[in-house]
């Protein structure tokens, strides 16, 4: 079905190209999500990753700082951006998530693609557009759901062709984006400026008291808020930040553990060791080992 004739929707459609190991990967996800199944922390990914709320309101956390978002925004995802999706309390709320990774080292149209993938490194990588800007958009993605039903011999070089054009169509409309983040209550404004913080400097001596200094307010407001409003104590979220930070490192360098645990925050390897485990339910060399391990294996399953 057409939402309000602008977006294909159908729900727990998936369609897929590839497999995430593949140099070029595709997956379209339309489902509905609802406060109770929220993800409790933020996660990253090594592809780039769009969410289309397709609903009423709903917020999306980039690195800690909370944006609300409306009926067809277009939130943008670099890789390894830490990020999830928070959904309000009420019915299920229907969205479309694309993860997608094509090779970017094309001869003739490099230059080409590499501007569009400068969508996903502002500031505030959101999107949001005139009805107008929206029929036009929003068909390329209309075009895949048709080819994905045809399933002809030529589906996946249709489904990246319509692709490229509906980030091209994004691009060309950069300049009509009339997002403006939405002013949030005073206490939760200045919990999610503390997270965004956080984020940006969790290398830092973090500590209750240090960040109530920081911020001008008592560490026990600073506690009680913070809790309420993230659902995290602030130890608990400053220790998430770095062990999030840390798996990246993990993955994509090639670091020594001992200067990761370092460059991630951690007084010492073996508080970074301890904690590490206590999250993630293994050391961070097996963590390392084992995702590289299956990443391979996904790769040469894709070959």
């Amino acid at each position: 079905m057409l939402i309000d004739n602008i977006m294909y929707y159908e729900k727990e459609l998936l369609i897929e190209v590839n497999q995430p190991g593949n140099s070029l990967y595709y997956f379209f996800d339309y489902d509905e999500r609802s406060y109770n199944i929220n993800m409790e922390f933020q996660h990253f990914h090594p592809f780039y990753e769009i969410h289309i709320l397709l609903d009423d309101n709903a917020n999306h956390i980039m690195e800690g700082k909370l944006y609300g978002i409306s009926k067809f925004d277009i939130a943008c995802m670099k890789p390894t951006l830490l990020h999830k999706s928070q959904y309000p309390v009420g019915p299920p709320m229907r969205r479309l998530v694309i993860q997608f990774k094509f090779p970017t080292k094309q001869t003739g149209v490099q230059n080409e693609l590499d501007k569009i993938l400068e969508l996903f490194e502002l500031p505030i990588p959101i999107y949001r557009f005139s009805h107008n800007d929206l029929y036009r958009l929003y068909e390329p993605l209309n075009d895949i759901c048709r080819i994905d039903q045809a399933n002809g011999p030529l589906r996946n070089l249709l489904i990246h062709t319509k692709f490229t054009e509906f980030l091209s169509l994004l691009y060309s409309y950069r300049n009509n984006n009339c997002y403006v983040p939405e002013a949030l209550d005073t206490s939760s404004n200045k919990i999610y400026t503390i997270t965004s913080y956080i984020h940006s400097h969790y290398q830092e001596n973090l500590s209750l008291d240090a960040l109530s200094k920081l911020f001008y307010i008592s560490s026990y407001y600073l506690s009680h808020q913070f809790r309420a409003v993230t659902g995290f104590t602030l130890t608990s979220y400053v220790q998430m930040t770095r062990i999030r930070n840390a798996q990246q490192l993990l993955l994509y360098t090639d670091n020594k553990i001992t200067d990761i645990a370092e460059l991630s925050g951690f007084s010492s390897f073996s508080q970074f060791n301890r904690v590490f485990n206590q999250v993630c339910g293994r050391s961070p060399r097996e963590f390392k080992n084992q995702t590289r391990k299956s990443e391979v294996t996904t790769r040469r399953l894709s070959l």
